[in-house]
């Protein structure tokens, strides 16, 4: 039985976990495309490139910015010092989603890419526990956006679009289109 504070929890966290997140894959994702005119029209001309598009968009600019808070277990020695065991550690998904070691040519969009091991949905215990759910609506939204809104466009400059802030998650205050 869950006490009411854990109910709360739980709730608080399908929200933002099940709603927010894919919110923001589908508007980052979006604005990754128009960015990308490129990998746009490719994308139009062949929808069946949807799910390696979606893993790509995760990658290149995921809904989630940095892990929630994790603790080192034991010291941990890195390039640049040591983590004792015990210290709060907070991983940046989107930095180790651009990591040129990992990923080839890592600051460019390519719906395309093979491979993508993206950490997008976490990794081991903390993968997510919706990725698979997650993955299908991205597609089929950015599938469906495409398909009937073949003149889909921003309505404002992209470089006057504003993020909203935020430590965990990356999404948009608005993001204005015409169609």
């Amino acid at each position: 039985m869950l006490t009411e504070h854990e109910l709360i929890s739980m709730v608080f966290l399908l929200i933002v976990a099940g709603h927010e997140t894919t919110v923001n894959l589908i508007g980052n994702g979006m604005l990754a495309l128009l960015r990308n005119s490129t990998q746009l029209r490719r994308l139009r001309a062949d929808p069946s490139l949807v799910t390696g598009a979606v893993e790509e968009l995760l990658r290149y600019d995921g809904p989630i910015e940095t892990s929630t808070f994790r603790f080192s277990t034991a010291d941990v020695e890195l390039p640049g010092g040591t983590i004792p065991a015990g210290e709060v550690v907070l991983l940046v998904l989107a930095s180790a989603n651009r990591d040129h070691t990992r990923f080839a040519d890592a600051d460019s969009l390519d719906i395309t890419r093979t491979g993508n091991r993206h950490l997008a949905f976490g990794k081991g215990m903390h993968f997510c526990l919706g990725a698979a759910l997650a993955r299908m609506e991205g597609q089929i939204a950015i599938a469906t956006l495409l398909r009937r809104l073949p003149h889909l466009r921003p309505a404002v400059r992209l470089d006057t679009l504003e993020w909203r802030p935020s430590l965990l998650i990356r999404g948009l205050r608005t993001f204005p289109v015409l169609f």
